[in-house]
């Protein structure tokens, strides 16, 4: 049942259902985990407009130190993420900021080379979907569509609203436009259905512990310290995955993890994950169509049931 939008005392944009009583699921060759990375390839404006539902960033603009600080990851953290990611051999689900590719076309190229995936993450982090209507989001959603078909000949398939602001019809109108996932719910650790009108849509895990944003800038985590989170995350989400597969995510942004000091824990962290057997090394689009293929129709039968 699509969710009542005059409703402010529950999201009912998924369905309860317990851990342990989901149909299980089955990954590639029997893997216990499917294992993606997310780089946050981004661009913002040194004055970008102004959204009257949410100021951004903190400072007076135009903010020439924060607009630089997060320049440093296309020019120089880009490079090293890349490198490590190439020595284990991970394909990147791109969360990108489609204004990239007129801004940073090299960034672009090098990605396309290596066969990863580009999901949009709005056309430039400091664009906010808070506050616009049905109308103004489709156009930035085919505004995605459109360039990354064009810089990549990819289908656009996954979506994470730009610095995590969706509405509550972002959702509807993803489905509406035949994506095939977001990234904006922190809900679990599997994909799940999400009741959505007019197509289908599932939430992918993305995590909001492992985010490097979250680990080096909010909780002020050392190197050390975000390799020791990651091997536990992982750790358990093996464990779990023996009886019914589950998903990883590192969501990552180059002006962190590409700095000197931190890309070696990013170096260790897919060593120890890419190291164990029954692991699906994969992008979220490649988990989408494997869970809409072989378990969508069976987790909505078990919700309408339950």
């Amino acid at each position: 049942m699509p969710p009542d939008a005059t409703s402010k005392s529950d999201l009912r944009l998924y369905d309860f259902l317990p851990y342990d009583q989901r149909p299980p699921i089955r990954w590639p060759g029997d893997a216990r985990v499917a294992f993606f990375v997310a780089p946050n390839i981004e661009v913002y404006e040194l004055d970008p407009p102004h959204n009257a539902e949410y100021a951004g960033w903190a400072r007076p603009l135009p903010d020439v130190l924060y607009y630089a600080r997060r320049d440093y990851g296309n020019r120089a953290g880009m490079k090293r993420m890349i490198a490590v990611m190439d020595k284990y051999h991970v394909r990147g689900s791109v969360s990108l900021n489609v204004a990239v590719c007129d801004h940073y076309p090299e960034i672009i190229e090098a990605c396309n080379s290596r066969q990863w995936e580009f999901f949009s993450h709005g056309i430039y982090n400091t664009r906010y979907l808070y506050g616009l209507d049905d109308d103004q989001q489709r156009s930035i959603i085919r505004d995605s569509q459109q360039t990354i078909m064009r810089q990549s000949g990819q289908r656009l398939d996954g979506w994470l609203s730009p610095s995590i602001t969706p509405t509550e019809r972002t959702p509807h109108l993803l489905a509406e436009m035949g994506l095939l996932y977001t990234c904006d719910y922190f809900h679990d650790d599997q994909p799940l259905p999400l009741n959505v009108q007019g197509g289908r849509l599932i939430s992918m895990p993305y995590s909001f512990e492992l985010n490097d944003y979250i680990a080096f800038i909010s909780r002020g985590m050392s190197p050390a310290a975000f390799l020791d989170v990651v091997k536990r995350q992982f750790d358990q989400l093996y464990e779990e995955g023996a009886d019914s597969g589950t998903v990883m995510s590192i969501p990552l942004h180059p002006y962190l993890i590409g700095q000197p000091n931190r890309i070696g824990a990013l170096d260790a962290a897919l060593a120890y994950v890419t190291g164990h057997e029954k692991v699906w090394v994969t992008t979220a689009r490649e988990i989408a169509n494997h869970y809409y293929a072989h378990h969508y129709d069976e987790a909505v039968a078990a919700m309408a049931e339950r």
